[in-house]
């Protein structure tokens, strides 16, 4: 039976680690092993494997706006719990894929079922804690996030060397096992009855609607979108530039993690700089520099036939996740921050709508990988100016006009 007192800090911040970990995890740990999948179920086209990476954040966007309101009516572990279930069921469906089109099925049930403890578990943390406290663990959780991305393909690789690809999938579902037993046995459920709220398609569409109908959230979030758009055409064909562009072979793991290393380093660096210049400042700084940095790139892109020197393509890449650190966390809270008033429902909508929006677009972009770095190129400097004139959009509304008289 599950605990009814809660569990000391240590082990919790454990618990929340782990359950966390698993998107990243989910997508990273995949991106060596992407070839000999393709190979093996019968992609119809190389570039088709880059689906099994937009496939689960296809699925994480749709999950993440189920799973939200589920845990305000039926408590945080349940919700949590049905997230796992469904992820882990969908890892058997990788294991035992026959052909290419049930991985890429597998995959969006994946994302679905994921969305759970990556949404409900940043409630189970305000449920308990709250102020400064509640900031040490979220700082925590960012440091996972650094983390897992550096290890993951790492990861991913040794397991295909010892034992295949499928195998992979099955350390996913163990990690999952552990993480629903985990809370099952040990976390106490954080949302007692009393405070649980009914839902309904009606209520929900309402409050979506309600998030829609604010300029300053509209343009934080379609600003957001632009920016996730040509990161995940780059999530996508990452390993197709590195090991099949550039030729670095087992070394893949070590430049994807250099990459992460600097997204994880920025966003650190922001808690201090937002301090003294603000979240718009730097929105819109980091923005305008993934544009114009990407068109100033377009030149000795150009002058070594699409495909620049690997150290030179390194560091333009390194100024652009040092953006990105700048950008992600900076715009989510732009855009929560007229929703006070409906912030659960609101925290689901800002993070599923902009992936819904930047996975299509993100994808044709990886779709077009030829061997050379130009499209990659391109969309920064596009969608780069495109989150720019969305954060400028946003900020001619009334509502921004209140929040920065007061």
């Amino acid at each position: 039976m599950s605990r009814t007192t809660p569990l000391r800090r240590g082990e919790f911040l454990a618990l929340v680690a782990l359950l966390m970990s698993l998107p990243a995890l989910s997508t990273d740990a995949m991106l060596p092993a992407l070839p000999a999948i393709g190979h093996d179920l019968g992609a119809p086209r190389r570039n088709d494997v880059q689906f099994v990476i937009t496939a689960m954040l296809m699925g994480l966007a749709l999950g993440q706006i189920v799973f939200g309101p589920l845990s305000d009516r039926f408590g945080r572990k349940p919700a949590i719990h049905a997230g796992l279930g469904l992820y882990m069921a969908g890892c058997l469906m990788s294991v035992f894929a026959p052909v290419f089109e049930v991985m890429i099925a597998s995959r969006v049930v994946q994302g679905i079922g994921v969305a759970g403890p990556r949404i409900v578990i940043i409630a189970l943390v305000r449920d308990q804690y709250e102020g400064r406290q509640m900031a040490r663990l979220m700082s925590f959780a960012i440091a996972v996030f650094i983390l897992v991305p550096t290890v993951a393909p790492a990861l991913g690789q040794g397991i295909q060397w010892l034992a295949g690809w499928r195998a992979i999938f099955g350390t996913f579902f163990a990690v999952a096992a552990i993480g629903f037993a985990w809370l099952a046995l040990r976390q106490p459920e954080t949302l007692p009855a009393a405070r649980r709220r009914s839902i309904s398609p009606r209520s929900v569409g309402g409050a979506v609607l309600e998030v829609l109908r604010i300029r300053a959230a509209r343009g934080y979030i379609l600003a957001t979108a632009c920016a996730f758009a040509p990161f995940i055409a780059y999530l996508s064909s990452v390993q197709q530039i590195f090991q099949e562009a550039y030729r670095v072979g087992a070394l893949f793991p070590v430049y994807f993690g250099a990459l992460a290393l600097a997204i994880g380093g920025a966003s650190l660096v922001n808690a201090r700089l937002v301090l003294r210049y603000g979240m718009r400042r730097i929105t819109k700084a980091a923005a305008l520099s993934i544009a114009l940095v990407s068109v100033v790139a377009w030149a000795p892109a150009s002058a070594f036939d699409g495909l620049p020197p690997l150290w030179l393509f390194m560091a333009y890449l390194l100024v652009m996740f040092v953006c990105f650190g700048l950008l992600f966390g900076n715009l989510n809270a732009l855009a929560m921050e007229p929703l006070g008033h409906i912030a659960g429902v609101g925290a689901a909508v800002v993070a599923s709508l902009p992936t819904f929006v930047a996975v299509p677009f993100g994808a044709l972009v990886g779709q077009t990988f030829d061997g050379t770095m130009y499209a990659q190129i391109a969309a920064f400097a596009v969608f780069g100016a495109g989150a720019f004139a969305a954060m400028k959009w946003a900020e001619r509304g009334p509502e921004q006009d209140e929040i920065k008289a007061g």
